[in-house]
């Protein structure tokens, strides 16, 4: 029973850090009401107490169901009702699927609960330097909308060249204009705008 309320508590707490870190980084977006909105379902008693029996704490309690049981519960019901994943958006699974794009605020948010979330479970560790490295390492592992993930791309590349977050509108303007081309003549071009970008640092002139 103690271990049970260590593991309760030590789950609930990292729900609120985690709220509380997305809520940062969604007001230096200018999305706040997103960030007080956020992962609410994880409340709920279909993904709070597998959470809790699966928290280790230094990963994701999700993660850890899915090793020994193949499939969570929780992320079922979770991923169905939150915006701001991108499996959210893949659909038309018998023809072979397809990802839809993600409107700019749920792309926005999905940023901050990629940081967030680094924090919660690297703690003093956490550099922004790393979190690029593992966007890097998993990039291709999520099947999200190419202008969704060029837009990570970007955000990661910038905040770990900067040390700051390029601002809303900048990210707005970027998404629009990628929206309207959505594909490049090959990779190289593509990373190339993308360091150019970075190295223009437009958002202190």
């Amino acid at each position: 029973m103690k271990n049970y309320f260590k593991k309760f508590f030590g789950h609930l707490r990292n729900i609120i850090l985690h709220k509380f870190y997305v809520f940062i980084y969604c007001c230096k977006f200018g999305i706040p009401v997103q960030g007080i909105f956020h992962d609410l379902s994880k409340f709920s008693p279909t993904e709070f107490f597998e959470s809790v029996k699966y928290y280790t704490g230094d990963s994701s309690p999700i993660d850890n169901c899915k090793k020994v049981n193949g499939y969570s519960r929780a992320w079922l019901h979770h991923r169905g009702r939150n915006k701001h994943h991108w499996e959210y958006w893949v659909d038309d699974f018998d023809k072979g699927m397809d990802y839809k794009l993600m409107p700019f605020k749920y792309n926005l948010e999905m940023i901050c609960d990629f940081i967030a979330a680094g924090r919660v479970y690297n703690g003093k560790t956490f550099s922004i330097d790393n979190e690029n490295e593992w966007w890097k390492a998993n990039r291709d592992k999520k099947l999200m909308h190419f202008v969704n993930k060029a837009l990570v791309d970007f955000v990661f590349a910038y905040f770990s060249l900067h040390k700051e977050l390029p601002t809303k509108k900048r990210l707005k303007t970027i998404y629009e204009e990628w929206v309207s081309i959505q594909k490049w003549k090959n990779l190289g071009e593509y990373y190339g705008i993308i360091l150019d970008l970075c190295a223009e640092n437009s958002d202190k002139k």
